[in-house]
């Protein structure tokens, strides 16, 4: 018996990001505001950290809040309707509960109908996942148009008596649309993880909080994520002096600087979103992309180069064409 062979769609021969979208909880938390209650001031947070500020979102705000409000701006700026959007796919690791997928909630609301939809979780490198899943997807045929959005509440697993987390990590959400393009303008995602240290930034358990082992962390990332960053713009074929920014995810702004030195983009603007923003994990990527963008810090179409690393321990880079 001779078997049929299988239809294959027609495939875009690259991906590209149409537009970016972010959204800030109103609630600005300083670090003067935590030294009323915790043992710490604002010399001591950004000596450290960075940090100057970060954003708080309001009870009644959560991921699906947070994500349809990223969600909608990037869609609207991409000039794309609800229905030209078959799939949604949301990083989070701050979800409220493990089911069901925040990602069909968002979609539902934004008028999205029956998309394809899930949640995915690689901690602070889960935007990157998803660009380089959203883009694998539209490459391949099983979508036309990918809503990709990153969106954190992480202040509700924090213990705001324990210093080391609650000074640094902050809620937001932020979003981009992804199609098919005749040339790439989404470079080959490369990614891992050392699950050798999975619990060096861990939630235990549903009755937990947050916990780091922060130097252990800072060492891993200073070391360990700038050859993955190279290795992106080897892959993309972009030499890093010809790089127009670099995001990585805002963890820590020392971190920020030493990868940055070691990539040597020396054209580059680096984001440095954390200072008012806070880490805002797998949303801190596209948030601070999305700045970037609305105050003309990056030219339309020059390569930028993404870097998420966190949890897990997980990472993952990828260079992009700014829309």
């Amino acid at each position: 018996m001779v078997s049929a062979g299988l239809r294959i769609p027609e495939v875009a021969a690259g991906a590209r990001i149409l537009a970016f979208g972010d959204y800030r909880p109103a609630k600005v938390v300083t670090n003067d505001d935590l030294a009323k209650s915790i043992d710490t001031d604002d010399a001591w947070i950004r000596s450290r950290v960075g940090i100057a500020e970060r954003r708080i979102a309001a009870d009644d705000e959560g991921i699906v809040e947070l994500g349809v409000h990223a969600g909608g701006k990037a869609l609207a700026n991409s000039g794309l309707a609800p229905s030209d959007i078959d799939l949604v796919i949301l990083a989070t690791c701050s979800a409220e509960s493990p089911m069901p997928s925040h990602a069909a909630a968002v979609a539902h609301r934004l008028g999205i109908d029956a998309p394809g939809a899930f949640d995915l979780n690689a901690a602070c490198a889960g935007f990157c996942y998803a660009l380089g899943t959203a883009s694998a997807a539209v490459r391949a045929g099983s979508a036309r148009n990918v809503l990709v959005i990153g969106s954190e509440k992480m202040s509700q697993w924090l213990d705001w008596t324990d210093r080391t987390t609650c000074i640094i990590f902050a809620d937001g959400a932020g979003a981009a649309v992804v199609t098919g393009s005749d040339e790439p303008g989404i470079g080959p995602v490369v990614w891992g993880s050392d699950g050798e240290g999975f619990d060096k930034i861990i939630i235990p358990d549903r009755h937990s909080f947050i916990r780091q082992e922060g130097q252990a962390v800072f060492r891993w990332a200073t070391t360990a994520i700038a050859p993955v960053a190279l290795e992106a713009c080897e892959r993309a074929g972009v030499a890093p002096q010809d790089l127009a920014a670099i995001v990585p995810h805002q963890a820590n702004l020392r971190i920020i600087e030493a990868i940055a030195r070691k990539v040597k983009a020396v054209n580059a603007v680096v984001a440095d979103d954390i200072v008012h923003s806070g880490n805002t994990s797998g949303a801190s990527i596209p948030l601070a992309m999305s700045r970037m963008i609305e105050r003309g810090d990056v030219p339309s179409g020059a390569p930028a180069l993404l870097v998420g690393f966190g949890a897990g321990l997980s990472y993952a880079a990828q260079v992009i064409q700014i829309p």
